[in-house]
């Protein structure tokens, strides 16, 4: 193979795909991955790590960490996934995606080994990430985990600090449909010995990080005990955030250019992880975390967190997709200023649907479409399952179609809102922006 295309097409029509095939493209142990890094000189033990877990949060938070210890002068390494335009936006170095051509040369060089052992693309893409940060020399990689914890590809290294964000109801068919059983997938990249970071105390279930951390003797910090927002302001290139410092009695106003509400939330989880890697000798001062924080869309590239796409008309999109981040989505569009909402929206079948189409506003007009892969709920369905909630709108045949008719419908002083989907999200950044 010696495109790109060619390469990425191979992976796709050859392996098992959660985004394209749901449950079923996932293996229920970690033995693929140890195998495929076993053949690679087991890479993922040649690099220092960060690994972080959390049903919201997770994307967010890593991007600002890897932004943070970039700004301190680390060569960083950055795992995360799914990609929205891009397949190589999974794998980054200091903001900088891996290259075609690694890529393809990695693909080719171990093509027999991936036949032989038949991963799913997930499994693949963790091996080469590990690979390329290994040979690429990072002083530390921050890796999100993909989908759990205990049984996710990523579980294999043994990281300098763990970090879990929220806990929320998504993929029950796979992690269990309680908090407690959901939570205890996530626990399960406590490993021993090394720091675990909670960043929303969440006490119904905190019992479960508590005992897996004293089970492993894994010191445990909820951030809520070192550090509390005291004001959240909105402003044009982001929020302004002032948390105190609960030991010193200080406060520091930073400055995020992601401007989602659930920032607040996050940005304790980041302050702690860094007051941890600070205490076991990493160089990071209130400049750099200064810097990290205000920058992290463009030293990392992330993107479809309430994200700003145009302003005339005016598009936002964000990548919220179970009631936990859609709660987020519809709290930021309360704090907005508009005459009427479009919301262009999708969803995947296999997401139970009952506890977030409730949630969404009455008064918006809504335009359904479905994302182009398998997984996807027919958009008629969609349609028909939201007039059950009362919302109104039609369904079209695609994201595409569904978006050039609320751009049609857009007046002066209107808001359109892309969601309900990472894939909706993905497909109007691909085609539109």
């Amino acid at each position: 193979m010696k495109t790109f295309a060619e390469v990425i097409e191979y992976l796709y029509a050859r392996l098992p795909m959660f985004t394209r095939d749901g449950a079923n493209a996932i293996n229920p142990d970690v033995d693929n991955t140890l195998q495929l890094c076993q053949a690679l000189h087991n890479p993922h033990k040649k690099f220092k790590s960060i690994h972080i877990a959390g049903t919201n949060g997770k994307g967010s938070s890593s991007h600002s960490l890897a932004s943070i210890l970039a700004a301190a002068g680390l060569k960083t390494g950055l795992y995360t996934s799914p990609h929205l335009v891009d397949f190589r936006e999974r794998i980054r170095i200091d903001g900088q995606m891996i290259s075609q051509q690694t890529v393809i040369d990695f693909v080719n060089e171990h093509k027999s080994l991936i036949e032989n052992i038949e991963p799913s693309f997930f499994e693949v893409t963790v091996a080469m990430a590990f690979d390329y940060f290994a040979r690429e020399n990072v002083d530390i990689a921050v890796i999100e985990v993909g989908l759990g914890g205990r049984l996710d590809s990523t579980n294999i290294i043994t990281p300098e600090l763990c970090l879990i964000t929220n806990i929320g109801m998504d993929h029950m068919n796979i992690l269990g449909d309680t908090l407690e059983q959901i939570a205890g997938e996530k626990a399960g990249i406590i490993k021993p010995h090394v720091p675990v970071v909670i960043s929303e105390r969440q006490p119904e279930i905190e019992h479960v990080f508590l005992e897996k951390a004293k089970q492993d003797d894994s010191p445990i910090f909820f951030a809520d005990e070192f550090f509390e927002v005291r004001q959240v302001e909105k402003k044009s290139t982001g929020l302004d955030i002032a948390v105190e410092n609960k030991a010193s009695k200080s406060i520091n106003v930073w400055h995020l250019d992601l401007a989602g509400s659930y920032q607040k939330k996050n940005i304790l989880g980041v302050l702690t992880a860094v007051s941890q890697l600070r205490k076991i000798g990493y160089a990071i001062d209130d400049d750099q975390i200064k810097s990290g924080l205000a920058n992290v869309q463009q030293s990392t590239g992330l993107r479809g967190r309430w994200e700003t796409l145009s302003t005339e008309p005016w598009i936002i999109c964000d990548t919220g997709h179970n009631e936990d981040g859609i709660k987020a989505v519809v709290q930021n569009l309360a704090t907005l200023n508009f005459n009427h909402l479009h919301f262009v929206i999708g969803a995947m079948k296999d997401k139970d649907l009952s506890h977030i189409l409730p949630l969404l506003p009455k008064q918006a007009t809504y335009y359904f479409g479905a994302p182009k892969m398998p997984r996807a709920m027919a958009s008629k369905d969609l349609e028909n399952l939201a007039h059950s909630f009362e919302l109104k709108g039609n369904a079209y045949e695609s994201i595409d179609d569904a978006f050039a008719s609320a751009k049609q419908a857009y007046q002066d002083g209107d808001l359109i809102f892309i969601g309900g989907s990472t894939f909706v999200v993905a497909e109007v950044l691909t085609n539109h922006f």
